[in-house]
């Protein structure tokens, strides 16, 4: 007995028809899936293997370029160990403060020390300044090879004091160690050129060469030290009699009006003027004054004008000059500052006279002795600051100390001479006297 109809066996049949379809279909599907799949792999793989090859390459490529930038540096560093600075300008530029290697009391206590280690240089030299150890024949003679190789000793001697003299001559404070380097390369170098026969300049002559440059640098440190003393003690001697020569005629000055007035009160006397009398006591009693004035003056040499100038022509708004003279007419000193060594006459910002002058431009130059121009030698009183800044600062010290300030420099012959300026002014010329007054080229 059949399990199912005729009509249930033809619906079957057309789902086995359709399933087998299905599955030729997705068999054919299978079929392009991995015929695509495996063109697309094999030429990815083959790309990324040259990109794999690319790296490996280009990261040995990079480890080579490392190891030959390490090598030059490694090469760059010996050669400059061996290298010897010798360029004035350089060595100008790195030098600081100079540092005494041997400090004596002054160049003659320098130059007796000097003569002293020349003399056991010399003695040294005669003995065992160089070394030489030779034990092989020459010629078959062992003493003609010992006898070479002292010849050979004395030669590289010669040759190291003559670098050694050449140092002596040519050193300067600033290449004081330039100079000990190079001969220090020296004796290196000769020991390299005789190892055969080990020969050896000896550590303890090689000190005394070294000691006889820095000595011989210390002593040019302290003549030039010496010779700015000197020539501060000549400036000072020069302001001291300028100074007396001053009160002198001033004293003569006073003297004679002293006289004149003393015979006016004895002629009004004799006429019996009281009134006439009293206005002559009056001013004799004024030039008295002015006479003790001068005498205190001439007694006390802390006394004086500290003066604030600046040249905005020479040295640029930012910088001061603040000085002390003891002229009776402190203007004298501030003209002479402005002779031809500068292009422009100073500017005066103040000028205030003080009891103790020398302790208010001490303190003013200490107040200010992070901001000094020249930090080497403190004789050079210029300051970057400007003179508000410096109006201030004595501000802050005491108002007793301001009299009178000025903040804007004038600079007549700077302002004249700007070459804007005299464009802008047109074809009109200014010119400017020996008094510094501005007048028409023109005329009336």
């Amino acid at each position: 007995m059949a399990l199912f109809g005729n009509k249930d066996n033809a619906e079957i049949a057309g789902l086995q028809q359709q399933l087998a379809a299905a599955h030729g279909m997705i068999g054919e599907l299978r079929g392009w899936v991995g015929q695509l799949r495996g063109a697309e792999t094999a030429a990815l793989e083959a790309e990324l293997r040259g990109l794999r090859t690319a790296v490996t390459e280009a990261k040995r490529e990079y480890a080579d370029l490392a190891t030959a930038r390490q090598q030059a540096h490694d090469e760059a560093l010996r050669w400059r160990a061996r290298l010897v600075e010798t360029r004035e300008l350089a060595l100008l530029q790195e030098v600081g403060v100079y540092e005494y290697a041997h400090p004596l009391d002054d160049a003659v206590a320098y130059k007796d020390a000097i003569g002293e280690l020349k003399q056991r240089i010399k003695a040294a030299a005669r003995g065992d300044a160089v070394t030489c150890q030779v034990d092989w024949a020459v010629n078959g003679s062992v003493k003609e090879g010992q006898r070479l190789g002292r010849d050979m000793a004395k030669l590289m001697l010669r040759a190291y004091n003559a670098e050694a003299d050449n140092a002596v001559r040519v050193v300067k404070p600033h290449t004081r160690e330039s100079v000990l380097k190079r001969l220090s390369t020296t004796r290196e170098t000769i020991g390299k050129l005789g190892v055969l026969m080990r020969i050896a300049i000896s550590a303890d002559y090689h000190r005394l060469r070294l000691k006889e440059i820095e000595l011989t640098s210390d002593y040019l440190a302290r003549v030039e030290v010496e010779r700015e003393q000197a020539r501060a003690e000549r400036e000072r001697l020069r302001e001291e009699a300028k100074v007396m020569k001053d009160i002198e005629r001033e004293r003569a000055r006073l003297a004679k009006e002293r006289s004149h007035y003393a015979s006016v009160v004895a002629r009004l006397e004799a006429k019996g003027d009281l009134d006439g009398l009293a206005r002559a006591r009056e001013q004799l009693a004024s030039v008295d004054d002015a006479i003790a004035g001068v005498e205190q003056r001439a007694a006390n040499v802390r006394t004086g004008y500290v003066y604030v100038i600046s040249n905005v022509g020479a040295f640029g708004p930012d910088v001061v000059k603040i000085g002390l003279t003891r002229r009776l007419d402190p203007m004298d000193r501030v003209r002479e500052l402005g002779d031809a060594s500068v292009p422009f006459r100073f500017d005066v910002h103040a000028l205030f006279f003080a009891e103790d002058a020398v302790a208010l431009e001490t303190e003013l130059h200490q107040r200010l002795s992070h901001r000094r121009v020249n930090l080497v030698n403190p004789r050079r009183e210029f300051f970057y600051a400007t003179p508000a800044e410096v109006r201030d600062l004595l501000t802050a010290m005491g108002d007793k100390h301001i009299l009178e300030y000025t903040d804007t420099a004038e600079a007549v012959e700077w302002r004249a001479s700007d070459p804007a300026r005299r464009q802008a002014s047109g074809p009109a010329r200014t010119d400017v006297g020996a008094d510094g007054d501005l007048s028409s080229d023109g005329g009336e």
